[in-house]
């Protein structure tokens, strides 16, 4: 039997032990869009759907050698970078993506929580800002990751623009400002910027608290489109679509904030 031709993404993020966000979140990302995932772990979180209570940060040596052993083997056709938490890891993996020949790169800049916590130290933020955006083909930051960007504050859908502006002016060629945090009737509106083109993308959005690694799946979305060659903005428009679909048909796992449901088409009919 022939081997099945499969596009390949790659996550380059931490690990989630309740299974919700991070690389796991990412892979079965991949696998809906059938794409095939590979891995660069960063950090080993222990967590479930009630919080964090501890975070491992692999040496940067770990990491790049994770991403050299995929590399080295096959053709990378994009990457979807999230959780690196300290600027010695950030400068690692851009040295790194700036010297390896892969696919687009598909930025999750986790700085801030989408309830407005900050975390990770200022020096990670301006490693973040300084080296890893200008390898952005998509940055995709959330309301207050935009806010820490731009330097500005966001209530409206024109300081969403002018966001994207400031941080577009940063380096990378497509930014995408989240508006799952923001407030009414902006909620589940995301702006588009690529230096020429600014759009306005809205779903509509869905009441739940089982929320858990929709940032991580929007990323790793984009990143198994671009794989299959779909254009960027096309790329970022289904990918709006997969994960509002997911969140719609959550998890019954867990006490807390559920994860959104990866494989819905698996677990309810779609007729």
């Amino acid at each position: 039997m022939k081997p099945f031709p499969v596009a390949t993404a790659l996550t380059i993020a931490g690990s989630d032990s309740g299974g919700g966000a991070g690389i796991q979140a990412d892979l079965r990302t991949f696998s809906f869009h059938r794409v095939h995932g590979t891995s660069a772990v960063t950090a080993i979180t222990a967590q479930n759907t009630r919080g964090v209570t501890r975070v491992d940060l692999l040496p940067p040596e770990s990491v790049t050698a994770q991403v050299d052993a995929v590399a080295s083997d096959m053709r990378v056709d994009a990457v979807k970078v999230g959780m690196l938490a300290q600027r010695p890891l950030i400068e690692a993996v851009a040295d790194q993506l700036a010297r390896v020949s892969l696919g687009p790169i598909v930025v999750d800049p986790v700085m801030v929580s989408r309830a407005g916590s900050q975390l990770i130290d200022n020096e990670a933020v301006e490693a973040l800002r300084a080296r890893m955006l200008p390898l952005a083909a998509i940055l995709t930051p959330n309301r207050h990751e935009a806010k820490l960007l731009a330097g500005m504050d966001i209530q409206t859908l024109e300081d969403m623009r002018e966001a994207a502006r400031r941080i577009h002016a940063l380096g990378s060629r497509v930014v995408l400002v989240k508006g799952g945090g923001m407030p009414g009737a902006l909620r589940g509106t995301d702006v588009w910027f690529d230096g020429t083109r600014m759009e306005t993308l809205s779903v509509a959005p869905v009441d739940t608290p089982n929320t858990h690694g929709t940032g991580c799946t929007l990323s790793a979305a984009i990143a198994a489109r671009l794989a299959l060659g779909t254009p960027p903005l096309e790329a970022v428009r289904l990918a709006k679509e997969y994960v509002t679909s997911a969140l719609r048909y959550p998890l019954a796992v867990g006490h807390g904030n559920g994860p959104i449901g990866h494989f819905f088409p698996l677990t309810h009919d779609q007729t």
